[in-house]
């Protein structure tokens, strides 16, 4: 049987199914009497779930994040659906698809993340590279950096976001760093790649969705620019010699102020022409990300021209494309490519496992003492 997905759920609909549990609260009416508060999702959406008069063992029974095969039924409560579940059981492995609970990119893993090694190798600044070679070495971390979301709910907030998010920045910044050369593309590139790579650290997404108790402490850019003069050390090792200190306080700040204002956690606002252009580049993909989600995708299905208010856009959006492509129906165009500065494709199928490692090809960079194989 068709599962029932959250998406498609409507007030009066009774589901009984595995979703994901998450952030289970026990509390009490003003009469004394216990109920549960949680979140229950699926790939698609999520709910809030409610169990009235439960009990302590019932709420023990049910996982802190994690799948729960339960009964329930839809209902309307000031203008948003919730559950409230019935029954629930353990839900047994081989019982259901992971893959219709948790929600993942479209796109192969395997290809981004060839292509992002392919732009880190870009990079021409001895220093840079091996800065950024420090953090491809680390097969844990690109590992949790393959899978990791981007977000816990707004743009990217799906296994394989943050890689799709990261790759996505870099080809922008890569085509939009030609038209100002006194722009270091160098820099931008290298921004982008670690602006939100402690989000591998800041969020849990081994089921449920959820903020690792240090994150919600520190959060994800200050870790992440301490993360770099963690890896400044590994890479003046691969150098053998020092980094300098103002690529290293130039790199941080590019993390610290990529969400742009203090209002949106930013430590610092951008201060270099580079950090502006991190901002303006990272956000550009984040916000349309959400908008074509919220207009074009699934959650467009929704009837009416117009999408509920989206706090991101302080406003609805416009959902229909009024300027289709008007092509044969049974006719493509292809894309002229001029074969001869068309740049190499990458591998289709480049292992998880191996760390990648960087062509780097200034001179100076040859010829440093101690370099590691």
């Amino acid at each position: 049987m068709r599962r029932l997905y959250l998406r498609d759920c409507a007030p009066g609909d009774v589901v009984e199914d595995v979703y994901v549990i998450a952030n289970k609260q026990l509390a009490a009416t003003s009469a004394g009497k216990y109920y549960i508060k949680a979140f229950c999702s699926d790939r698609t959406g999520q709910l809030t779930a409610r169990v009235w008069n439960a009990t302590r063992d019932m709420f023990n029974a049910m996982p802190e994040a994690g799948f729960l095969r339960l009964r329930g039924r839809v209902e309307n409560y000031q203008n948003n659906l919730q559950l409230i579940i019935e029954q629930m059981w353990a839900a047994k492995e081989g019982t259901f698809d992971v893959a219709d609970l948790v929600p993942q990119t479209q796109r192969d893993i395997d290809q981004m993340w060839s292509r992002v090694v392919e732009i880190c190798s870009s990079i021409q600044n001895r220093h840079l590279a091996a800065l950024l070679q420090a953090y491809l070495d680390d097969q844990q971390l690109m590992q949790d950096f393959r899978k990791a979301p981007a977000a816990m709910s707004f743009h990217h907030a799906f296994l394989g976001g943050l890689l799709e998010h990261t790759l996505n920045s870099m080809e922008v910044a890569d085509a939009v760093c030609k038209f100002y050369p006194k722009l270091n593309r160098d820099l931008v590139i290298a921004g982008i790649f670690l602006h939100d790579i402690a989000k591998t650290w800041e969020l849990c997404y081994e089921c449920a969705f959820s903020y690792s108790d240090g994150g919600q402490l520190i959060g994800h850019l200050v870790k992440s620019a301490m993360w770099v003069e963690q890896k400044a050390k590994t890479a003046e090792q691969l150098l053998g010699e020092p980094l300098p200190q103002a690529l290293i306080d130039v790199v941080q700040h590019i993390i610290l102020s990529h969400h742009g204002e203090a209002e949106f956690g930013s430590p610092r606002t951008p201060a270099t022409p580079e950090a502006i252009a991190v901002h303006v580049i990272e956000n550009l993909d984040a916000k349309l990300m959400m908008a074509l989600s919220a207009t074009r995708g699934e959650a467009a299905g929704v009837e009416g021209n117009w999408t509920e208010y989206l706090k991101a856009f302080s406003g609805r959006l416009y959902k229909p494309d009024v300027a289709p492509a008007e092509i044969g129906q049974d006719q493509t165009p292809e894309p002229q490519i001029d074969r001869a500065e068309s740049p190499a494709q990458p591998a289709a199928n480049a292992p998880a496992s191996a760390p990648a490692k960087m062509a780097i090809t200034n001179p100076l960079f040859e010829n440093a003492p101690n370099r590691k194989r």
